[in-house]
């Protein structure tokens, strides 16, 4: 069995490991509208009446 390859860092960044705020528009309508939700008050109450079916 081979040994892994040891990992160095290089200056080029890896497509599948890039960061999301580094790929898509943080100014999109969509992503301003994310950053505005309240998403743990959301959890916590959809979390009390919402039942994965297991």
């Amino acid at each position: 069995m081979s040994k892994p390859r040891e990992k160095r860092e290089t200056g080029e960044q890896d497509l599948f490991r890039s960061r999301l705020d580094q790929i898509i528009n943080m100014k999109h309508e969509l992503v301003r509208l994310a950053q505005a939700i309240d998403w743990p008050v959301l959890e916590e109450r959809f979390g009390a009446v919402y039942s994965d079916g297991s």
